[in-house]
């Protein structure tokens, strides 16, 4: 029987550290390419929505193109992953930089929706060279599942840290640089509305001041992205799992693929993690201008969002703690459903900033369960895969992509039904003031939407059915195969000696 080596603290750190670009860059698009586009790029919100939703629906078509690519991968003498990884950084940079830059001032509505849409689509395609690999290599650095477990909620700890280092880069360089906003008499909005929600912008600081605080926020991050990428490089090996080459079975993408979506637990899997998903990606979306001109808060929206991922990176241990305690379907229930009570408190209580702070920082505890449980849940769904179906190897690239396409196409859905709801309620790019209808749209997508989806999200995971009991069934089973793998490879050596 083999021995197996327990991975160090470091290697685990380096691991996770490797998780962080995917989240800084995400977080930083998330919670501030639409309102880049709105109020600095000036585009107009159907242009907007057509390249959110666009890019998105792009990035997840590549995630299976990727996640087979790298299957049919030859190993290196650096693993099959981490090439992968580490050669898609560099470009993925350069496009992200050119994502917030702003081109000269006499180019079209249309010829700002291409540069922006063709420049969002490269990124995200070389952003999934990265994180498909990144993501399928929790499988390769270890065999045991408490060891992947470990490792996974370091990942998810650090993971929360990369989108709380994306808002404060992202949010203090670019909430130190206002733009003036653009006062409309027109707007039909009631007295009240317009009393408390008056965008107030420091009226000292231009619109090129502001487009420069972007680009400078993307130069930061750009350098945060290349240096844990290194880090991820040096501090983790990528090694091959034991296995009987006789039994191994080579399968092509659509065989291959239709066996991985015809696996029942992981189909249940992700269709209830892309309802929850597509619930806090709407609340993601629409947060920052819930709080400039719902709440009345343009100069603390990005404090506010700092206290959710503080939030959230200080409670992802507690939910480590608490699914190895009482298992990770309840885990998912309690800590994804406790979101409900505070997107309520949320939109009832307003014009109040001690409450919004308070509410943001219970909110921040769900948004760490739905980080930390899909990524540790995955892996078992593998397992169980692997163990009916063991003639069948080398799929687990095409989990993660498929896994990561639902995720990122509920990220396109909400990006492009929230730009479309604020163009049709009369949204104004810049405006002191908005329309009631705003008002009330902005209110509908970040509570009474993302508790729908909740909702919808927990009762599919009530048909999910690998608790604790299967869990541990099957990592005795696997556990077996690997050692009676190991002992016919040794058994086999000898012969030929």
């Amino acid at each position: 029987r083999a021995v197996r080596k327990n991975l160090s603290v470091c290697n685990k750190l380096c691991y996770a550290i490797g998780g962080a670009p995917y989240q800084i860059t995400g977080c930083a698009i998330g919670f501030f390419l639409q309102i880049y586009l709105l109020d600095v790029a000036q585009l107009h919100p159907s242009s907007a929505s057509l390249i959110l939703f666009i890019g998105r629906a792009w990035d997840a078509v590549t995630d299976p193109s990727v996640g087979f690519l790298i299957s049919r991968s030859k190993w290196t003498r650096f693993g099959r992953l981490l090439p992968w990884i580490v050669c898609s950084s560099p470009f993925a940079i350069a496009c992200y930089f050119f994502l917030w830059y702003v081109p000269d001032g006499n180019m079209s509505e249309i010829g700002k929706l291409l540069w922006y849409l063709v420049f969002y689509c490269l990124f995200q395609t070389l952003q999934t060279c990265f994180h498909v690999p990144y993501s399928a290599l929790t499988m390769f650095i270890s065999t045991d599942q408490k060891e992947r477990d470990s490792a996974t909620a370091y990942r998810m700890t650090v993971e929360v840290l990369g989108t709380v280092l994306g808002t404060a880069i992202q949010g203090q360089i670019v909430g130190g640089a206002d733009a003036p906003c653009i006062h409309d008499s027109g707007i039909n909005a009631s007295i009240s509305t317009i009393d408390v929600n008056t965008t107030q912008y420091n009226p000292n600081t231009s619109i090129s001041q502001l487009k420069g605080a972007y680009m400078m926020a993307a130069g930061v991050i750009g350098g945060v992205y290349i240096l844990c990428t290194i880090i991820l490089f040096a501090g983790v090996q990528e090694t091959r799992e034991p296995s009987n080459r006789k039994a191994q079975k080579a399968y092509s993408f659509w065989k291959g693929l239709k066996l991985v979506m015809s696996h029942g637990p992981y189909v249940k899997l992700i269709i209830g993690f892309l309802f929850t998903s597509l619930a806090f990606m709407l609340l993601e979306g629409n947060y920052a201008l819930y709080c400039s001109y719902t709440l009345g808060f343009p100069n603390d929206f990005q404090n506010i969002l700092l206290v959710i991922m503080l939030s959230a990176t200080l409670t992802i241990p507690l939910w480590q703690w608490f699914l190895t305690r009482f298992g990770k379907k309840s885990a998912v229930y309690v800590g994804i459903s406790s979101a409900v009570p505070f997107l309520i408190l949320n939109v009832l209580v307003q014009r109040n900033l001690v409450v919004a702070y308070i509410v943001s920082f219970a909110s921040g505890m769900s948004v760490a369960a739905a980080f930390l449980l899909p990524w540790s849940m995955l892996p078992d769904v593998i397992d169980d895969f692997k163990l009916k179906n063991p003639e069948s190897v080398g799929h687990e690239a095409i989990f993660y992509s498929f896994y990561v396409f639902f995720t990122k196409f509920a990220s396109g859905v909400s990006l492009g039904i929230s730009t479309l709801s604020l163009d049709f309620a009369g949204y104004q790019t810049r405006g002191c003031t908005q329309p009631d209808a705003v008002h009330l749209t902005l209110k509908m997508l970040v509570a009474p939407a993302p508790i729908f989806l909740i909702i919808l999200g927990l009762i599919i995971f009530k048909l999910y059915p690998i608790d604790e009991d299967i869990r541990m069934k099957n990592r005795k089973a696997l556990e077996d195969l690997r050692d009676n793998g190991q002992d016919t490879d040794s058994n086999e050596l000898c012969s030929i000696a």
